[in-house]
């Protein structure tokens, strides 16, 4: 439905992640895969939700002077938010191992911003969702972090992986958030640049 209103419309999504790239599948949306490596640093005054907006809006600009009018850019960034700090990607297990450690029988945030780019327009959107893990055991995390690939993962860990299975007693807000996309975003925000721009 919604990539009849896009058919003269170029969407291009910025993203390696195979999970972004399935749910743009999933939603019926043609598009082309473009990449450029970016540095994701941010200035350290930022908190929260002013995190991931400033690094979707980051991931951006390099492709600004390559756009067409009829192209529509999607850059996105997903983070954990705990204890007033924002957890990235874990560079080693190590690192996921203390991440996941301090997640353990508490509650978190995954925040996901997605900028939406044309010549003539730019929107950032981002979605909350809080999760509450069980406690886990040193071995059932040391599992999981064998076993899967949890160093892509923002906070080191894919919820509809085993981790998210076993672990997850509750949440507030998108699932599809937490995997990555909040969908539901995308989906009205690219309905608006279809009906207006």
């Amino acid at each position: 439905m919604l990539n009849e209103k896009l058919k003269n419309r170029h969407i291009i999504l910025a993203s390696g992640s195979p999970r972004r790239q399935d749910f743009f599948k999933n939603l019926g949306l043609d598009f082309e895969i473009r990449l450029k490596d970016i540095e994701e640093i941010y200035p350290p005054e930022l908190t929260h939700y002013q995190i991931s907006d400033y690094l979707a809006e980051l991931k951006s600009l390099p492709f600004i002077k390559e756009l067409t009018d009829k192209d529509i850019l999607v850059t996105s960034d997903t983070i954990v938010w705990h204890k007033d700090t924002a957890l990235g990607k874990p560079k080693d297990n190590d690192e996921a191992f203390a991440m996941l450690k301090s997640l353990s029988n508490d509650t978190h945030e995954v925040i996901t911003s997605i900028c939406i780019r044309t010549k003539a327009y730019k929107k950032t959107v981002n979605a909350v969702t809080k999760v509450t893990f069980k406690a886990f055991t040193d071995k059932e995390l040391w599992h999981y972090i064998t076993t899967y690939s949890p160093l892509d993962k923002a906070g080191a860990y894919g919820i509809q992986e085993w981790i998210g299975q076993v672990g997850v007693i509750s949440m507030e807000g998108s699932y599809f958030n937490v995997m990555g996309l909040p969908t539901h975003l995308l989906y009205e925000t690219l309905n608006i640049i279809a009906d207006d721009y």
